[in-house]
């Protein structure tokens, strides 16, 4: 199954007064992503930098896939969350694997 990195960013109704954890429906949006996690979409990702965006590892068909799988959001349904880029990822150096591949 390919990898892609997965950029994630802040949507039109996000509210800069507001951390992470304290958007509405953060409940629900936390939920949602520990679902991708739990069916093998989302390998690892998280916030990166100042924390405006996130980074995901996604193992998935296509991009297609993940649009419809993150389309799903709760916060991408609200304005929260927009997706940034999705680029076709060759993970050649990955330690869970034991060894590289290239």
């Amino acid at each position: 199954m390919p990898n892609y990195a997965v950029t994630l960013g802040r949507g039109p109704r996000w509210e800069d007064s507001r951390g992470i954890r304290e958007q509405r429906q953060w409940t629900e949006h936390a939920e949602f992503m520990d679902g991708l996690v739990a069916d093998g979409i989302i390998v690892l990702g998280g916030p990166v930098g100042d924390g405006k965006q996130t980074l995901h590892v996604v193992e998935a068909s296509d991009e297609d896939e993940i649009r419809q799988r993150l389309a799903q959001d709760p916060w991408a349904q609200t304005g929260l969350l927009e997706v940034g880029s999705i680029q076709p990822w060759a993970l050649w150096l990955d330690f869970r694997k034991g060894s590289s591949s290239g």
